[in-house]
């Protein structure tokens, strides 16, 4: 890809030079910060298409650079790149804004791999409108606002993007695999529940409250957002 401005937060340096040399190569623009507070200048100085960022980080962690990025651009896809591989880790990178969470050591290909997938993703929902609807539910893929019988409902950036999987694919059954490929763009792993916290949170905030249910679980197939409308 052309263009495609990369931001590199790691303070591994060999790590990061190695990141910014393989970017650079399959032409991509890629910038390194050695740590939190730096990335944060950098990011704020000029746009990126993507960040790329470590946890322990020096100055600020991932978690409070990814948070502070954003409120500042809803948009731009972050991918925490960490050793931090435990569920708790995973859902607090996730619940800070990350899109996608790569554990180290981890393969640069399959890196490349996410990064376009993610870059896909964004030009897909520029492309696809602004407005989502089921029923008494509205998203505005603009103005990042979730509203149902005209009350605000705030998520997290992946349960927004969850959500919104559900909204474009609505009275369909999306299996575990099609939500781990679509909404966080990575191969299945029986081995974690993460997509099934994520649907509860869902579930908590956009039904809970309501009379009328939108989230289904079909058993043994996976979940269904049903429109009534």
């Amino acid at each position: 890809m052309q263009d495609i401005d990369i931001l590199i937060v790691e303070d591994e340096k060999k790590i990061a030079d190695a990141l910014r040399q393989g970017l650079t190569e399959n032409s991509f623009r890629a910038e390194v910060a050695y740590d939190g507070v730096i990335g944060w200048k950098v990011f704020q100085n000029r746009p990126f298409h993507l960040v790329i960022l470590d946890i322990n980080l020096p100055g600020m962690n991932g978690y409070e650079l990814c948070k502070a990025i954003r409120a500042a651009d809803p948009a731009v896809p972050v991918i925490m790149l960490t050793a931090l591989n435990t569920l708790d880790d995973k859902i607090e990178g996730f619940d800070a804004g990350a899109d996608d969470y790569i554990v180290k050591p981890f393969d640069f290909r399959e890196l490349l791999v996410r990064i376009r997938a993610l870059l896909k993703r964004i030009h897909r929902t520029v492309a696809t409108g602004t407005l989502l609807h089921a029923g008494n539910l509205q998203m505005n893929l603009d103005s990042k606002e979730v509203t149902r019988e005209g009350k605000p409902i705030s998520l997290t950036a992946k349960e927004f993007q969850l959500l919104e999987y559900f909204l474009r694919n609505k009275n369909r059954v999306v299996s575990r695999v099609d939500i781990s490929l679509h909404v966080w763009d990575i191969d299945f792993d029986t081995r974690t529940n993460v997509i099934d916290v994520y649907v509860n949170y869902l579930r908590k905030k956009i039904d809970k409250d309501f009379d009328e249910p939108l989230i289904h679980t079909q058993v043994g197939m996976g979940y269904i957002l049903k429109d009534k409308s």
